[in-house]
């Protein structure tokens, strides 16, 4: 169900004409350094030798930028903080957006039926879309604890799982011969091409349709049966009038002391600034050329969502919903890539968290 594409956290060339123009026009603003950053060590990625762009995770790689900096010198660089220019730009965006939304026959055509247009994606975009998340062992250390040799019986469920650019990367690195991979989409058509993969092996793996926001679980998982979930860039193709049900879903699902791994969208990210008239269906949220929707997140919206604050918004330190997460890590992952041979500049902006299903919670 994901679909971000070609704006996956590797370096990545121009989505289309769209993004070359709002870049072009972006190009010259000054680029903001943080003034706190302390001193780089030597491996901070400028010496070829040690061009180690991801060293530890949740630390988004280590390439900082300093005002001595070419920024040029690169094709990306981490940390680097928007400044007052492209905020005040991204805001007269935001501000145009509004004032041409979605129409409300539109609007009601894409809500109405999503898994309609996700399944006209995956039949226009097969596999070959995505590039393989080989960062995701990297982003996520217990992807590697759950398939080494002797980890032992462990149950994985990603959701959002597309083409297969996840599971297929997980399962060409597995060493351990007691790990259930199920792998659940909206689309029909994504869970076909999974199954017709040369790599789906059901003694591993198990492809199937289901909707995170819906009311049963997937099929084959038991209340209480899953170690990990794997959410990347799907949270955002869900209306925010579903958040409460697919958080309720992932709790039920989960093991006690099971986490989530997730990805998506951050709000600013230069995906969101270059909507053009429209695209706007709510506040932070849009729907893409394909029919496809898409949310923008911020770090604190985030966190109120899967601790259960966002449903009672008095809640002080302890979230009191039964089906709320203990945030173990969230982070926002700034990110500047750079067309070095035409001199333009993109902000990108991603959050990624580990929430963790409280121990003495009650699976129901």
């Amino acid at each position: 169900m994901a679909s971000e594409g070609v704006v996956a956290p590797a370096v990545a060339g121009l989505a289309d004409e769209h993004e070359t123009k709002l870049a072009a026009e972006i190009s010259s603003l000054e680029i903001a350094v943080d003034q706190q950053q302390p001193t780089s060590p030597p491996h901070r990625s400028h010496d070829p030798q040690f061009n180690q762009k991801r060293s530890d995770p949740f630390q988004f790689g280590s390439r900082f930028l300093q005002e001595d900096d070419d920024p040029f010198e690169f094709n990306a660089w981490d940390h680097v903080e928007t400044d007052d220019t492209y905020k005040e730009y991204a805001e007269q965006q935001y501000e145009m957006q509004r004032q041409a939304p979605v129409s409300d026959f539109d609007k009601y055509r894409f809500n109405s039926d999503p898994a309609k247009w996700w399944n006209l994606f995956y039949k226009n975009n097969t596999a070959n879309f995505f590039k393989d998340r080989k960062w995701l062992q990297q982003e996520f250390p217990i992807l590697d604890q759950v398939t080494e040799e002797n980890a032992g019986p462990v149950t994985l469920l990603e959701i959002g799982a597309g083409a297969g650019n996840t599971a297929f990367p997980i399962l060409s690195r597995n060493k351990n011969p007691k790990l259930k991979l199920h792998a659940c989409d909206f689309s029909k058509k994504a869970v076909e091409v999974m199954r017709a993969h040369e790599s789906y092996n059901t003694d591993l793996m198990q492809a199937d349709v289901w909707d995170v926001a819906g009311d049963s679980l997937p099929p084959g998982l038991e209340p209480g049966s899953v170690d990990v979930v794997l959410m990347v860039f799907i949270f955002s193709a869900l209306s925010p009038l579903q958040w409460k049900k697919a958080v309720v879903n992932v709790h039920q699902v989960l093991k006690p002391g099971g986490e989530v791994c997730f990805r998506d969208y951050g709000r600013g990210d230069l995906a969101q600034v270059r909507f053009k008239k429209g695209r706007y269906l709510e506040e932070n949220f849009y729907i893409r050329g394909d029919g496809t929707r898409v949310y923008f997140f911020d770090k604190d919206e985030l966190a109120d969502i899967w601790t259960g604050k966002l449903d009672d918004p008095a809640a002080d330190g302890e979230a009191e919903s039964r089906h709320s997460f203990e945030i173990e890590s969230l982070g926002v992952d700034r990110r500047l890539l750079v067309n070095r041979a035409k001199k333009l500049k993109m902000y990108r902006c991603w959050l990624q968290g580990r929430f963790i299903k409280q121990k003495e919670d009650n699976t129901q």
